[in-house]
């Protein structure tokens, strides 16, 4: 919601008068000096929207405000052209009203252009967010990172590795929408206040990894005939791309990083497909490509990869996890329920390279159980096993 500028205004006010943080009201407006307001200047206030309403007999925004529980000058700021001298039956004004229901809609197939359509929302209704883009599919689509937090402790989540377990993209954002709705209405969840983690941590979401492979699970393949024709051969023939797990080029890109590539590729087969092609080499597919070169950038403190299924947990590559890895990975388990699995017979993962190459946390979470993709009937056991996963990679 943005709001205009009045002489004597000052942020700490805006802050005191909607009860938002300062901080997310400076975050939110990273080009105004707090101390240099001018009168006519746009401020944008997380955690609200300026809702359409329309002036009945016997209104007058005192009245409104009321209702709102907000302050009367709330509502000058957001029409500040009006007054109580002009404001007449039928008339439409904006009305400050607080976000406190989910954004993020749980119950929907979730393709890449979903994705898009919620960072929007998001990122209009919590300006503070701060959204870009860590490369391009083969397809040519934007990879979305969004970042949130200030703080020095550096967390990364990401999701839809594998295109058929596009849920673990739905369910990260509900996470973020969550989250986003705790910090700025100063309510717990599950008992933890979430501001001090805002602070304490900065925390960089990949929400899908794979959005080609994710649009193929679920919408069919892309309108272009060269790439229908390939994938429906990678696929044998067949136009069901239900277990589909690769990306649109038939490499699977957790499959992809230089942590003893080699045994991987032994063992996988040897041309693209479904699943389990590891590719030519480590790192030469797009996708696999930006989220090291996020990696290495953002040099982060931890990483948490969420795929589907089983409902165990990952948290050791080749013994070079540091030692506080068990530690942790007990506090998981304890939230969750899930079962802690230090190793496998399984290389060229994601969080098994960033063990390899920083040897600090990482972890790959399982969720859920059943058979690739999980149906949507599961998602609230899913998100309510995992929420204490979320919220623990942000606190330990």
């Amino acid at each position: 919601m943005e709001i205009v500028v009045r002489q004597g205004d000052s942020l700490w006010h805006y802050s005191q008068m909607f009860q938002v943080n300062l901080q997310l009201i400076n975050d939110s407006n990273p080009r105004i000096d707090p101390n240099n307001l001018s009168v006519g200047q746009q401020v944008r206030i997380p955690g609200f929207s300026a809702k359409e309403y329309q002036i009945r007999p016997g209104d007058s925004l005192w009245s409104i405000a009321q209702n709102m529980n907000l302050p009367l000058e709330a509502m000058e700021l957001v029409n500040p052209e009006l007054n109580e001298a002009n404001l007449n039956s039928g008339q439409m004004i904006k009305v400050p009203t607080r976000v406190n229901r989910r954004l993020v809609k749980s119950g929907q197939r979730y393709d890449y252009s979903k994705l898009l359509n919620d960072m929007n929302r998001l990122k209009k209704a919590y300006p503070f967010l701060q959204i870009s883009s860590i490369g391009k599919s083969v397809l040519g689509k934007e990879i979305p990172e969004i970042r949130i937090g200030t703080g020095e402790k550096k967390v990364h989540y990401n999701g839809s590795f594998h295109a058929n377990e596009w849920i673990t993209s739905l369910i990260i954002m509900t996470f973020l929408n969550d989250y986003l709705l705790s910090i700025t209405n100063h309510y717990p969840i599950r008992g933890l206040h979430s501001f001090p983690l805002y602070q304490q941590t900065t925390l960089s979401i990949v929400p899908m990894v794979n959005p080609d492979g994710v649009d193929l699970v679920l919408n069919g393949p892309p309108e272009n005939e060269k790439w229908q024709k390939r994938v429906v051969n990678f696929n044998k023939g067949s136009t069901d791309f239900t277990e589909w797990k690769a990306n649109i080029r038939g490499v699977d890109l957790n499959d992809q990083f230089p942590a003893r590539w080699e045994l991987e590729k032994e063992r996988n087969p040897n041309e693209p497909g479904p699943r389990d092609y590891v590719g030519e080499k480590p790192l030469v597919e797009p996708e696999a490509i930006a989220m090291a070169k996020l990696t290495k950038e953002r040099d982060f403190s931890r990483v948490l990869a969420f795929h589907t299924q089983g409902e165990v947990i990952y948290w050791g590559f080749e013994n070079l996890e540091p030692v506080e890895s068990e530690g942790i990975v007990k506090e998981f388990a304890r939230v969750s329920g899930y079962e802690p699995v230090k190793t496998i017979k399984s290389y060229a993962g994601y969080k098994d390279w960033f063990i390899q190459d920083w040897q600090r946390t990482g972890f790959t979470i399982e969720l859920g159980r059943g058979i690739n993709p999980l149906p949507l009937s599961m998602f609230d056991d899913i998100y309510k096993k995992s929420l204490g996963i979320f919220l623990a990679g942000l606190y330990m």
